[in-house]
């Protein structure tokens, strides 16, 4: 089993910043990428950001320059800084991570944590 544990979401002024924060846990053979998603009320889950193993960041358009992705490779943690939030930034954030796994032979799986909500409102 595997599991993605997320921490860090709640109520933010506009302007203001928050850092969620995902490890993953179980029977880990190889963390590849690693990323966060979210979803608004009545919208599709939209990627905010990736990190794999080795190689460049990725970033949504609409975060770019506010928001930075780090991971820790040692304790399958990434982190998402979110600075300067506007309302839009309003959605429930879900941690992603590609897994390779003692039962799933060489096949490499998403998996999702159980999501954060991060509200941005004065």
């Amino acid at each position: 089993q595997v599991r993605l544990g997320e921490s860090g979401g709640g109520l933010v002024q506009p302007g203001g910043s928050l850092t969620l924060s995902c490890t993953a846990s179980g029977e880990i053979i190889r963390v590849y990428t690693m990323g966060w998603y979210r979803q608004a009320p009545g919208k599709q889950r939209e990627l905010v950001a990736s990190i794999p193993s080795g190689g460049s960041t990725n970033y949504a358009d609409s975060v770019k320059g506010r928001f930075f992705v780090s991971r820790d490779s040692a304790s399958a943690t990434v982190e998402l800084q979110m600075n300067s939030l506007k309302p839009e930034d309003t959605a429930v954030y879900y941690c992603s991570a590609d897994i390779e796994t003692y039962i799933s032979g060489s096949a490499v799986d998403r998996y999702w944590g159980q999501g954060t909500q991060v509200t941005v409102s004065s």
